[in-house]
């Protein structure tokens, strides 16, 4: 089913690796931890001085596939490469393959206008800015998004903006210069064409930064998540993303490729814990014994190699099918995987965290960040019981 990787795609993965062993491994933690002595929430100048590296080396937007910004890879040929650097949770940002920027741009880059893609594809392409999206709702139950109660009210040639967000990727960061926010536009319309999607200015004036969020007590920052409030706030009309009542389409439009990049970085993740437990099991003493030994620790090694295979081939089936028929067509294989990876890679790190005991949970190794990112994860771009469910209607149907 698979093809090899081109040979332009093999090149970049052997730089990929190359550059993550010189640049990313060595300078990890001090990429992961803020200094304590400045805002946490700023620019950290090495983590810039690696992104010029990366944009350099010509690692640089490689999810990106709808013009020359990009590196011009296929699904497939970008989840190999992405499993690579998704072995670590600072590595992303540095090659300008971060949630929910990449969302962000796929999303301006299908639907947004001339001036839109100027004004803000350009710079996030670039690196310039940051971006965040702004859809979850701390008052309803936001996996049914007809629930979503923010107004985007038209008053002449503005719209007018009110609600409260929250689990906004990015917001807090200082580089976020701009929300992807979806409301409701006209409340008594059909079900699914009340929405809409609207970019908002972070600066705008009624946009306030409420409180970061953190995921099991870590902040993730410099991006991190954050509870957004949106108090009459005005923009233009020309602001609108595709039109009035079009904010379903597009958020379904957005979150397939999301979700399945987050997938494909997870692998890399599995595959490192793997190898963190395989290494402490062969040097810890215990009973008598190395951990290597011991039969119980063995049996978890064995099946966390079947967990990764099993998550990559549902990744790569995926990817290869979004290639193949297309996002919209192949939304069921992008929700096995998104159902399936965040699951088995989460018991990988915990059968890793358990093999390390005590460190394994503490800040000196990567394992309980990773945890707590594969746990955010299903419930993130939708809970794993809302794919399920369009999974079961899809198999009912065929057994008609």
């Amino acid at each position: 089913m698979f093809a090899e990787l081109s040979s332009h795609a093999a090149e970049l993965r052997q730089r990929l690796v190359a550059f993550m062993d010189e640049h990313v491994y060595p300078n990890e933690r001090a990429l992961l931890t803020p200094p304590p002595e400045k805002d946490r929430w700023a620019p950290r100048p090495l983590a810039m001085a690696l992104m010029e590296k990366a944009r350099a080396a010509g690692l640089w937007n490689l999810f990106y596939n709808h013009g020359p910004e990009g590196a011009g890879l296929s699904n497939l040929e970008y989840a190999q490469l992405c499993e690579v650097f998704g072995r670590s949770l600072a590595a992303p940002e540095i090659f300008n393959c971060n949630a929910p920027d990449v969302g962000n741009m796929e999303l301006l880059a299908a639907y947004g206008s001339p001036e839109q893609k100027d004004r803000w594809l350009r710079p996030l392409l670039s690196g310039d800015i940051r971006s965040c999206f702004a859809m979850t709702e701390p008052a309803v139950a936001s996996s049914d998004a007809t629930n979503i109660e923010t107004e985007i009210l038209r008053d002449d040639g503005d719209y007018v903006i009110n609600g409260r967000k929250w689990w906004v990727t990015g917001a807090p960061s200082h580089r976020c210069k701009v929300a992807i926010v979806m409301g409701k536009s006209d409340k008594s319309g059909p079900k699914h064409k009340q929405q809409s999607m609207i970019l908002v200015p972070m600066d705008t004036p009624g946009v306030t930064v409420v409180r970061p969020l953190t995921v099991y007590g870590f902040e993730h920052a410099p991006l991190g998540h954050a509870e957004v409030l949106f108090e009459n706030v005005r923009v233009p009309a020309t602001n609108m993303l595709l039109g009035e009542g079009r904010g379903f389409e597009i958020a379904q439009g957005r979150l397939g490729p999301g979700r399945i990049h987050h997938c494909m970085r997870f692998v890399g993740l599995a595959e490192r814990a793997l190898e963190s437990m395989c290494r402490r099991a062969e040097s810890r003493f215990a009973f008598g014994s190395r951990l290597a030994e011991m039969g119980g620790v063995r049996q978890v090694i064995g099946q966390s190699r079947c967990d990764i295979e099993q998550a990559r081939l549902v990744t790569l089936k995926a990817a290869w099918m979004m290639d193949k028929v297309g996002n919209k067509a192949a939304r069921n294989d992008i929700a096995v995987a998104k159902i399936a990876v965040p699951t088995l890679t989460g018991a990988v790190i915990d059968r890793a965290i358990q093999v390390h005991g005590g460190a394994g949970l503490s800040q000196d190794f990567f394992l309980a960040e990773a945890f707590a990112e594969t746990r955010f994860l299903r419930i993130g771009d939708g809970p794993d019981e809302v794919h399920r469910e369009a999974l079961a209607r899809v198999e009912l149907e065929r057994g008609k």
